[in-house]
């Protein structure tokens, strides 16, 4: 009789202490907003206290595969001139910023005060594990400094090593030998298995040649995406990620381990033998698994560091693979330009001649075609910081938004990069267009950040650009003319799972050149 009084009594009891505590909070953030001399920015009301129709419209744009332009809009939607908001949400508050000002202040002037989430490292440690993605402070300069050393130049530069997997890619093209067509295929796939292979190759010297489809190959792949699909709806809801913990989520992850594990544990048994022996190293190309051995024999952080690097060297170079032909094949104006391109730069056999990495690096037209496919299509469209401490972005606040603004220590900051690079304002009225000369005539600054920027800018940029690259050119040599074949309404469909890809893939027939 009394128990149910108790626990009404109970929950009435932490609703005001927790409503108490809030307007505390709230008025000692005010207090320290006007002794700095900060501005608060625009907020964006939700239409409850508990936040449920922002989260409800958010996820309902994810299943609509245009959750980057809802953000775009939502923002918009307040002012065109808004480019920093407060958004309430249940007993919390996050900003959302897409001022260039304000990266600069984040990843550079005032990196001290900003770090990842713990809510991003939580999200995402089930699947990767400790490495350089999910770590923070002390651990992250650690992992940096394992894996840094192993992208230089002379590394990345290597193009032979894709050229196999790339011919590998070409063999699954084939052709009617009358008209020269392929059928329909959909190559968003096999970008995906091919940045794949060539990832785990580079990781530990072995592929999964997933692009052969063998089963051992589609298994990890698919083990792969539904881990990845798993972790996506974790960041989605934030703090309460630990509510996403399936059992095929588990599965999937633990099978990604015991395969690394598999992997690391016979190549320190062969790198002991060889050393025990006085022998020279067999195998001579280099492998990432190889060097981070000479500074650790921890299995458990080597499955850690190579699965965070696995992670950003497959998806996010396979979704820009895939949003490169898609734009082409819907423009096929820059098709014809970037052909003639590469013909004049590279020649124009698909097997006989070889890529130069630094006549790759120089060949500015198709920089620029894959710099605009990044930019329009915003392969990560949503990175994240949040405060370590009390501090202050420089602008943003006021009905001008030029004042500073008061963050508080712990506060969760999005960065929409996305509606970032779609700014009228800083890219042209001509903004939601495919027009690779833009960046002829400019020369963006940090309004444009695809692989991030400051101490924890991507350190595989120039790799995924080289492998990238030299996929473009293959195709472009090999093919003379490509058709779009997609069906449906035309729409562009984002399809954000971490990064964005296309959400129809990319349909089409090619057809064959003479060489």
């Amino acid at each position: 009789m009394y128990l149910p009084k108790l626990l009404i009594l109970l929950v009435v009891g932490v609703i005001v202490y927790k409503t108490i505590r809030s307007k505390i909070r709230k008025r000692q953030i005010r207090q320290k907003e006007a002794e700095l001399g900060c501005l608060p920015p625009p907020v964006f009301q939700l239409t409850n206290g508990l936040g449920l129709p922002v989260k409800k419209e958010s996820l309902q744009a994810t299943n609509e595969d245009r959750n980057p332009q809802y953000i775009m809009d939502t923002m918009n939607s307040i002012s065109p001139d808004c480019h920093t908001v407060r958004v309430p949400i249940f007993d919390y508050e996050i900003f959302v910023t897409r001022d260039p000002e304000n990266m600069r202040a984040i990843f550079s002037t005032q990196s001290n005060d900003f770090d990842i989430s713990v809510f991003r490292q939580m999200s995402w440690m089930p699947m990767i594990g400790r490495g350089i993605f999910t770590t923070r402070g002390w651990d992250w300069k650690h992992s940096r400094s394992l894996l840094r050393p192993q992208f230089a130049r002379d590394i990345v530069s290597d193009v032979e090593r894709e050229e196999r997997h790339v011919q590998a890619l070409m063999k699954r093209l084939l052709v009617e030998p009358k008209s020269k067509w392929t059928e329909k295929v959909d190559l968003q796939p096999m970008f995906f298995n091919f940045t794949l292979d060539t990832a785990s190759e580079f990781l530990y010297g072995k592929s999964v040649n997933s692009q052969e489809g063998t089963k051992h190959g589609i298994e990890m792949a698919t083990h792969f995406h539904n881990a990845k699909m798993a972790v996506h709806r974790r960041i989605e809801v934030d703090k309460f990620y630990w509510l996403v913990n399936s059992r095929k989520f588990r599965r999937s992850c633990n099978s990604l381990h015991q395969w690394v594990d598999e992997i690391v544990a016979s190549r320190l048994s062969q790198l002991k033998v060889e050393k025990s022996m006085n022998d020279e190293p067999k195998q001579r190309k280099f492998v990432l698994l190889d060097e981070l051995a000479k500074e650790t024999q921890n299995i458990s952080e080597l499955r850690g560091e190579t699965l965070n690097v696995l992670v950003a060297g497959r998806d996010t170079t396979g979704s820009l693979l895939g949003w490169i032909f898609y734009f082409l094949v819907r423009h096929p104006e820059v098709y014809a330009k970037l052909r003639e391109t590469v013909i004049n730069t590279f020649g124009a056999h698909p097997t006989r001649t070889k890529i130069d990495f630094h006549v790759l690096r120089n060949c500015t037209y198709l920089q620029n075609v894959m710099k605009e496919a990044l930019r329009i299509a915003t392969v990560i469209p949503m990175n994240e910081r949040v405060a370590l401490r009390d501090t202050t972005l420089p602008v943003g606040g006021g009905e001008d938004g030029k004042g500073k603004v008061f963050i508080p220590g712990g506060t969760q900051i999005l960065i929409p990069t996305y509606a970032m690079q779609h700014r009228k304002d800083l890219w042209g009225p001509d903004v939601e267009e495919f027009k690779p000369e833009r960046f002829e005539k400019k020369q963006p600054g940090w309004e444009f950040i695809p692989f991030g920027a400051g101490d924890r800018k991507c350190l595989g940029q120039q790799f995924a650009f080289t492998e990238a690259g030299h996929v473009v050119v293959r195709f472009l040599q090999r093919f003379d003319k490509m058709e779009n074949l997609e069906e449906g309404d035309g729409r562009i469909r984002l399809h954000h799972a971490i990064e964005n890809r296309s959400g129809t893939g990319v349909q089409v027939r090619l057809h064959e050149a003479e060489f």
